[in-house]
C-alpha cells in the first residue's frame, strides 16, 4: 500500500492514524500522517516536519502518532555560580522559551549571583508518591486496612522493591481516611529516574498482595492524594520529587550596581506582593515566577513539562542585612530526572551535557541547578520591580 492510498483511507475513514505503522517505517508513517493532517486541516506543515531527532526511538517511548516535532527557542544564562552538596562549580544553563526578556532577566540574576560568590544549594528531600484510592464496606473495614498496611510494612517494602533494581520503599504515610475509603501515600526514593512509571508498577503490585489477603478493593492505582501535576499543600508539607533550597548574601555594592536597587526595596516587593499578594489571593505559590525558570530549564533537558505546576509552588524570602540582601528560594516539589523519560531525546540530552548532568548518579546536582536557577530568575524580577523597570525590559526585549 503506497502513502497516497493510505491517506485516501484516512480521509475517508476506513484506517485510523495508529494503524499506519502495520504498513510503513515509522519515518514513513510520521510523513504520511503528517501529509493527512495538511490535507484534512488544509495547512503547510514545513515547520514541523523538519527536524533532526530519531523519530523511530520516540515514537517507542515519548510519543505516539508523531507526525514531527515543535521547535522552540532555546537560550544560555550564565555562567552561574552555585556551591551545591552535589554541583560546586560554574554552570551555563540552557533555556527553552518563547517569552522574551527572560533569559535576559536570568542572565543578569546569574551575573549578581556570581559577582557575589554563588549560590548555596542544597536538596532537603527526594522522594517519589503514588496514592491509590480503596474502597471498603464501611469505616471500621478501612481502618483495618490501614492497618493491614502499618503492619505488613517489610513484607509490602520487598514486594515493591522486587519490580525495581533502582526504587525503594521509604514509608507509606499518611494513610488517609475519607468515609469508607483509604488513601495510603506511598514514598519512594527512585535514583536519578522521576520515577512515577516506576513508582506505580511497584505499588501496583502491592494492591495485588492486599486483594489477595483482605476483603478491599482497588479503585484507582491514583487517588489524587500523590499528588502528581497538581498544586497541592501535601506536596508543599511533605516535599515530592526533589526537596531543593538555594539561597546567597548579596553585598550592598553589588545590591546598587547590578540590581539598581537596595536590600530594603527588594524585601518591601517581596513582602506585599509574594507574601501578602500570595496570601490575599489565596495562592499556594508565595513566589514571583518559579514556574518561568522550571519551565525553560523542563524544556530544555527533557523533563515532564506538566510538572512545572509542582515546580511553581514554593516561598521565596528575602531580609535586609545592615544594606547586604538576604535572598533565598524553597523548592518543595521538583520532580525531575537525567535518565529516563524524555532525557533520551536527542535535543533534551544536549541540554543536559551543557550542564554536565546526563546519564546517571546526577539528578540531585540538576536539582541543585534548578534551584540555583530559580533564584537567579526570581532575585532578578523582584530587583526589576523594585527599580521599576520592568515594564521597560519587556518594552525592549519582549515586543523587539
Amino acid at each position: 500500500m503506497n502513502s497516497e492510498e493510505i491517506i485516501n483511507k484516512l480521509l475517508n475513514n476506513e484506517m485510523r492514524l495508529y494503524e499506519i505503522e502495520k504498513h510503513v517505517s515509522v519515518k514513513e508513517a510520521t510523513d504520511i500522517r503528517r501529509a493527512f493532517i495538511e490535507q484534512y486541516s488544509d495547512v503547510k506543515l514545513d515547520n514541523i516536519g523538519n527536524y533532526s531527532l530519531d523519530i523511530e526511538k520516540a515514537s517507542k517511548r515519548n510519543i505516539e502518532n508523531p507526525i514531527g516535532v515543535l521547535q522552540i527557542p532555546m537560550g544560555v544564562a550564565g555562567p552561574l555560580k552555585i556551591n551545591g552538596e552535589h554541583c560546586n562549580r560554574e554552570v551555563m544553563v540552557p533555556l527553552a522559551t518563547s517569552e522574551g526578556a527572560l533569559v535576559a532577566s536570568i542572565n543578569r540574576g546569574a551575573s549578581t549571583i556570581t559577582a557575589s560568590g554563588g549560590a548555596n544549594a542544597r536538596v532537603i528531600s527526594d522522594v517519589m508518591t503514588r496514592a491509590p484510592a480503596i474502597k471498603t464496606d464501611n469505616v471500621a473495614d478501612a481502618l483495618k486496612i490501614k492497618q493491614w498496611f502499618e503492619n505488613n510494612f517489610s513484607k509490602l517494602k520487598e514486594i515493591a522493591e522486587s519490580t525495581t533494581s533502582h526504587g525503594k520503599l521509604i514509608k507509606i504515610d499518611p494513610i488517609l481516611i475519607v468515609g469508607n475509603y483509604v488513601y495510603p501515600r506511598f514514598v519512594y526514593s527512585t535514583g536519578d529516574s522521576m520515577g512515577m512509571n516506576m513508582v506505580t508498577i511497584a505499588t501496583e503490585k502491592i494492591l495485588d498482595e492486599m486483594t489477595k489477603e483482605t476483603s478491599a478493593i482497588h479503585i484507582a492505582l491514583s487517588g489524587n492524594v500523590c499528588v502528581d501535576k497538581k498544586a497541592a499543600a501535601i506536596n508543599i508539607i511533605e516535599g515530592r520529587g526533589k526537596t531543593v533550597v538555594a539561597d546567597i548574601l548579596i553585598p550592598e555594592e553589588i545590591v546598587n550596581k547590578k540590581l539598581k536597587t537596595t536590600a530594603e526595596g527588594i524585601v518591601e516587593v517581596n513582602t506585599v506582593k509574594n507574601l501578602i499578594g500570595s496570601a490575599a489571593a489565596g495562592s499556594m505559590a508565595f513566589n514571583a515566577h518559579y514556574a518561568n525558570m522550571v519551565a525553560a530549564i523542563f524544556l530544555a533537558t527533557g523533563q515532564d513539562a506538566a510538572h512545572v505546576v509542582e515546580g511553581s509552588l514554593g516561598i521565596t524570602t528575602a531580609e535586609n542585612r545592615d544594606g547586604d540582601l538576604y535572598f533565598s528560594v524553597n523548592l518543595p516539589d521538583l520532580p525531575i530526572a537525567t535518565v529516563g523519560g524524555g532525557t533520551s531525546i536527542e535535543t533534551a540530552n544536549e541540554g543536559l551535557n551543557i550542564l554536565g548532568v546526563a546519564g546517571s548518579n546526577k539528578a540531585l546536582e540538576l536539582a541543585e541547578i534548578v534551584a540555583s536557577t530559580v533564584l537567579a530568575g526570581e532575585l532578578s524580577l523582584l530587583a526589576a520591580l523594585s527599580a521599576g523597570h520592568l515594564a521597560r525590559a519587556h518594552q525592549e526585549l519582549g515586543r523587539g
